[in-house]
């Protein structure tokens, strides 16, 4: 059969293809030298031990807005692991961070620093929310407006960390003041920002 212009340009192309992918097979091999060996699937699971991605799923993480003083941090610590998780502490850049709970105390609903931390129970879910356990941002250095993204770090009882984003939302639901020994949220007002 006689050749056309195109088989002869193709032919060569084929030929060079086939050469590298002999080349690639050959690489795959085994090496002496281990600087050109790739990591092998336990060595990157290795690596990957112990990294603070993970400890826990942080769903629909917010700020409320603020212009000063102190505002909070909210969201849903998700615990998919076989062993309870305890949050005890949190930081920002934009200010001194404390973790919060609202308690009764003499018959009023006060806001007080959480002792022990926040725990999360094994195979399930804690919701940070206004009148409820939140993080809580005390003295801020400059004002938190909404669209304005936070990066927050949890430390947890066994020293792993773990870093998430925030944005912060305008949000004027509870009507929670937060102030030392203030915040309780107003009968029937939702808890939830404006999205």
């Amino acid at each position: 059969m006689p050749s056309t212009t195109s088989d002869r340009f193709l032919r060569p192309a084929a030929l060079i293809a086939a050469a590298l992918l002999a080349a690639s097979v050959a690489a795959c091999g085994s090496s002496d030298d281990p600087t050109t060996a790739a990591p092998s699937a336990s060595a990157t699971a290795s690596a990957s031990v112990g990294t603070p991605a993970g400890v826990l799923g942080i769903r629909d993480p917010w700020v409320k807005a603020a212009d000063k003083g102190m505002t909070a941090a909210f969201g849903t610590l998700v615990n998919d692991g076989d062993t309870d998780v305890t949050v005890t502490g949190a930081r920002t850049d934009v200010s001194p961070m404390e973790l919060h709970e609202m308690t009764m105390k003499d018959g009023k609903m006060v806001m007080q620093a959480k002792p022990g931390g926040i725990v999360i129970k094994a195979r399930s879910r804690t919701t940070l929310q206004p009148g409820g356990d939140h993080l809580m941002l005390m003295d801020l250095k400059q004002p938190v407006k909404a669209g304005d993204e936070l990066s927050f770090t949890l430390t947890f009882a066994d020293g792993r960390t773990q870093t998430f984003t925030a944005v912060a939302k305008p949000f004027t639901g509870a009507q929670e003041s937060y102030a030392p020994g203030h915040g309780e949220p107003m009968p029937g007002m939702s808890t939830t920002p404006a999205a």
